[in-house]
């Protein structure tokens, strides 16, 4: 019974981590998407420098999405006989999963702020696209370090 729930506890972990994280990504995604909309209407040749200011948040939906499929790799989801961890093992499972799971959440929403001034400048400024992309990507490192965090947690939790 104890593996069970613990198990169940595991796969809560990942669950959330791909959750928490695409929640991020999607509102992230949706702030210089609805801008970017805007844009497009008066000026439709911007797309092109538009676009990677849009989906660049979404990125952190791929981190969270990434460290549910460690867990499940982890776990033997895959095979015919998945691990049984124990309760105290699912709990640092789930518990390693916070730092990409909240990480992903704050930063894809702040990175979709960034993006959503880097389209404002794009309106006014085509040439000046890259900036706007550069400062999008200084939010998208700690979005990476929570990935990375997530990882090395999983990596030293010892399933028997």
């Amino acid at each position: 019974m104890e593996g069970q729930i613990g198990l169940a506890i595991a796969i809560a972990g990942a669950a959330l981590a791909a959750l928490v994280a695409g929640i991020g990504s999607a509102v992230g995604i949706g702030l210089p998407a609805q801008a970017a909309a805007g844009v497009l209407r008066e000026d439709p040749e911007k797309f092109g420098s538009l676009f990677l200011l849009v989906v660049l948040p979404g990125t952190q939906g791929f981190y969270g999405f990434i460290a549910g499929f460690l867990v499940i790799i982890k776990l033997g989801l895959l095979g015919t006989q998945p691990m049984m961890p124990t309760l105290w093992q699912g709990w640092q499972i789930l518990l390693a999963c916070m730092p990409v799971a909240l990480a992903g959440l704050v930063s894809a929403i702040h990175q979709g702020r960034v993006c959503t001034a880097g389209v404002h400048l794009v309106a006014k400024h085509p040439e000046q696209a890259m900036k706007g992309v550069i400062f999008a990507a200084m939010v998208e490192t700690y979005a990476v370090l929570g990935l990375l965090t997530t990882f090395f947690l999983l990596n030293g939790i010892k399933l028997s």
